[in-house]
């Protein structure tokens, strides 16, 4: 228990990191897979096939070869991110940092564009097909239109999607990042007669941010309730 009590603020900042990675790859991951989306339902081919390629490789890559890429192979085609160095009180967002986020970014937003796309599958196509005809374009069409109402139909999957995110953060432990799991590695090193202490500890910190996720999303799917 000492080595949780005696060290809380190594604790809880490592699970500010854990949130600050899970909030800026969520909403990147929200609006990469819109326009992935789009770009997979939109009326150019090429687009399209290019879209359902991105989308199908990445989709069945392991993250941890994602994370691999951006790491270790991606600077050797001149691909860094060493112009990231942000220092927030104790919390460093570096090199590393961005090679995370952008990680899970590129990964998370197949899934988004997927759940996106179940939903644009439940608006009626008449809704499409009328306002074409009062002369709004594709990008109209969708904007106005279409993925307003996809969005709200597509919440539980959504949510989903972020919380699977919010659990893959733990795969950043291993390229750097000092996040909720790297910290419990550390912890357990250290006081290795506590280890069953410390599991329970840094999961009941992953079970309160899923249920606080799962909370806002079922708060916002009542708002939003598609009849």
């Amino acid at each position: 228990m000492e080595a949780i009590s005696d060290n809380w603020d190594l604790y809880f900042r490592s699970f500010g990191y854990t949130v600050a990675l899970f909030v800026i790859a969520s909403v990147l991951s929200m609006i990469f897979g819109t326009i992935l989306c789009a770009l997979r339902v939109g009326p150019v081919k090429i687009m399209r096939a290019a879209a359902t390629t991105y989308v199908t490789l990445v989709r069945n890559t392991p993250l941890v070869i994602v994370f691999a890429f951006f790491t270790f192979a991606s600077p050797m085609f001149g691909l860094t991110f060493n112009f990231l160095d942000v220092h927030i009180g104790k919390f460093d967002f570096t090199e590393a940092f961005g090679a995370a986020v952008v990680s899970l970014t590129l990964y998370t937003s197949t899934f988004v564009c997927e759940a996106l796309r179940s939903g644009i599958n439940s608006v009626p196509l008449g809704q499409a097909e009328a306002a074409r005809a009062v002369g709004l374009t594709f990008g109209g069409t969708m904007t106005q239109v279409v993925l307003p109402q996809a969005i709200r139909a597509s919440v539980p999957p959504l949510a989903s999607v972020q919380i699977a995110m919010l659990k893959n953060t733990s795969v950043a432990a291993a390229f750097g990042i000092l996040e909720a799991v790297a910290q419990m590695r550390r912890f357990t090193n250290n006081f290795s007669s506590q280890r069953t202490e410390i599991f329970i500890f840094f999961a009941l910190g992953y079970i309160l941010l899923v249920l606080l996720l799962s909370f806002a999303a079922s708060r916002l799917e009542k708002r939003w309730q598609v009849a």
